[in-house]
């Protein structure tokens, strides 16, 4: 996803000026893809360049609302429709949790408790957003739903996850594997 498909899904829904996109971003799209107000600004600025967005009104102060054009929406449905998501192809955390052998098992079995502290604070904070969000029949409130109801679901699976491998260190297997690095463990006290 760009931040130029995340601007014109917003403005499909209805005109808004810089600021009334930066409100629903903050609100709605901060946990799936955060945007600075200048990236935000920048982005209204390369879309009307390219004809997608247009000016539909300019008010008090330089305030400008815009609107999507005929293009912009092209744009969007072709990436909706003909672009293949692209997945996360890496993910820092995991990649450490390969290496997880090299710590102590109480080193290692701290660094997961930490990850589901982590993901248990992701959820409680997408929990608040759904508590707190005026939840209406509008597009971006019912599809802004459904992905936060994604963003739940996961954060609860990597908490779970995170729990499950803190005690899978405790396992035989994974004691093991800590012996077999061959003495390249830091010497830590347990």
């Amino acid at each position: 996803m760009s931040l130029r498909h995340a601007v014109l899904g917003l403005l499909a829904e209805a005109p808004a000026s810089g600021y009334d996109l930066m409100k629903t971003f903050n609100a709605s799209l901060a946990n799936v893809w955060p945007a600075t107000q200048s990236q935000v600004y920048g982005e209204l600025t390369k879309l009307t360049a390219a004809g997608m967005v247009t000016v539909a009104a300019e008010g008090p102060r330089g305030r400008k609302e815009y609107a999507i054009t005929d293009g912009g929406l092209g744009e969007l449905r072709h990436w909706l429709t003909d672009v293949e998501p692209v997945g996360h192809a890496r993910h820092d955390g995991l990649l450490r949790v390969f290496f997880l052998g090299v710590l102590t098992p109480l080193e290692a079995r701290a660094y997961l408790l930490q990850r589901a502290e982590a993901a248990a604070g992701d959820h409680a904070g997408l929990v608040e957003i759904d508590e707190t969000t005026p939840w209406d029949d509008d597009m971006i409130s019912v599809y802004g739903r459904i992905a936060l109801e994604y963003g739940l679901r996961q954060s609860a699976m990597q908490e779970e996850w995170a729990h499950w491998a803190a005690e899978e260190i405790n396992s035989a297997k994974a004691r093991n594997a800590a012996e077999g690095t061959g003495g390249r463990q830091q010497p830590h006290a347990e």
